[in-house]
């Protein structure tokens, strides 16, 4: 009888032994890696996402975290240098174990992680406006890309503008492949590119350029300028009289141009963006509140801020969908679902299967005279479609590709 009830009081204590290791297991941490530009030539834009990674993970945290579980943030600058997205994305993969990563400003530092993170088998997001195209399953993209932004901007610019455009813009892969949309486009909405040139990383002078856009006479300049450097064309232009409207994908809604220089250099600026602080809905008011009681400090919240807030949310959602499992596969097969969505910032977002982009309401902002910022028009709930209409989809196959217009996909 004793020896009964000394095995009884030895299967008790390991039953509760197994019950604390079950719920010590439950709440190990996940563990979310954060590679953004905290210093360097693009940190203007890019301080914001982190705060807005920390913001949500803060909110998820007190609600009790993602299946149980709490968000543990393991956070490098990479310093606008793509040789550090490439060591700390080995890092966080190899060393730090994490289960997801949000990742990268320029789409040059994306194109240096991206082979990593398909050779260990990783999930990244890319929480950044950029020229489209990745088709990957490693990737899930949250930032607007070109048929949510150009193909609603530059056909409504020619209207009301005129046909004749001039493009300057980075020269890395966004600059060039988005330039390549823009020329495209103007093409198919009997347009004529008057001029295009393409500005190294840190060019800081444009007199000739202004020269050559002088000369030209374009009926508006598609400025698809990026850093701290380019973005002193605005005021040369301005002091040169050029007084031409501009379009962008990308000025005001990252760097806030508006903001950091003084009137009237970004007087006529519209840009396609899908959130800055100024957007007028009950949504895009209670971010920036929450936003800014957090963060008092903070120059601007723009939208890749935006983007990063509400790719934490889809990732949550991801995986309380998956019964708590962080396994990409598992993950993906819920984002194969087609009804992966969340009401964030400027409304309803959903992530697309056949791509792992996400739908966008498009708000054209145009800048003042005094740099204040006006809505002409808004395009709601537009998908991004031309990647799964050009052949990829990654519910069937995945090609670790990028493709651009001019190649694209392979038709199934």
């Amino acid at each position: 009888m004793a020896r009964m009830f000394q095995n009884l009081i030895r299967a008790a204590a390991f039953a509760g032994a197994a019950a604390a290791a079950s719920a010590a297991l439950a709440a190990d941490p996940i563990k979310i890696g954060v590679l953004e530009d905290q210093s360097g030539d693009f940190a203007a834009a890019t301080i914001g996402k982190v705060h807005a990674i920390e913001l949500a993970a803060e909110e998820i945290n007190k609600a009790g975290g993602i299946a149980g579980r709490p968000i543990e943030l393991v956070v490098y600058d990479t310093q606008s240098d793509n040789n550090r997205y490439q060591e700390f994305m080995r890092r966080v993969l190899q060393k730090d174990k994490v289960d997801v990563v949000f990742a990268g400003f320029s789409s040059a530092s994306r194109e240096a992680y991206r082979p990593i993170v398909n050779q260990f088998d990783g999930l990244a997001f890319y929480n950044n406006q950029y020229e489209g195209g990745v088709c990957d399953a490693n990737m899930i993209v949250t930032g607007a890309v070109p048929e949510q932004q150009f193909s609603t901007l530059i056909p409504w610019m020619m209207e009301k503008y005129g046909k004749n455009v001039y493009t300057i813009a980075a020269d890395y892969n966004f600059g060039q492949i988005s330039a390549e949309w823009v020329r495209n486009i103007v093409k198919e909405n009997g347009g004529t590119m008057v001029g295009e040139e393409f500005i190294p990383l840190g060019v800081s002078q444009f007199s000739q350029t202004i020269q050559n856009i002088q000369t030209a006479k374009p009926s508006f300049v598609v400025t698809l300028l990026v850093g701290a450097a380019q973005a002193s064309y605005y005021e040369q232009a301005a002091s040169a009289n050029v007084g031409l409207p501009m379009a962008s994908s990308v000025n005001v809604g990252q760097g806030y141009e508006h903001k950091r220089f003084k009137p009237p250099s970004l007087a006529n600026m519209y840009v396609t963006t899908n959130y800055i602080e100024e957007v007028d809905t009950p949504e895009g008011k209670a971010f920036l509140a929450k936003f800014k009681a957090k963060y008092p400090d903070e120059p601007y919240v723009n939208q890749e801020a935006a983007n990063s807030y509400i790719a934490i949310n889809l990732y949550k959602q991801l995986v309380e969908r998956a019964n708590g499992s962080t396994n990409r596969a598992d993950l993906l097969k819920v984002l194969g679902q087609g009804d992966v969505c969340f009401d964030g910032p400027s409304g309803k977002v959903c992530l697309d299967p056949k791509s792992q982009h996400m739908s966008h309401t498009i708000f054209l902002a145009r800048v003042t005279e005094e740099h204040k910022i006006e809505f002409p028009k808004v395009w709601t709930d537009i998908k991004p479609y031309w990647l799964g209409d050009a052949g990829c989809d990654l519910t069937k196959n995945d090609p670790s590709e990028q493709y651009t217009p001019s190649n694209p996909p392979p038709k199934p």
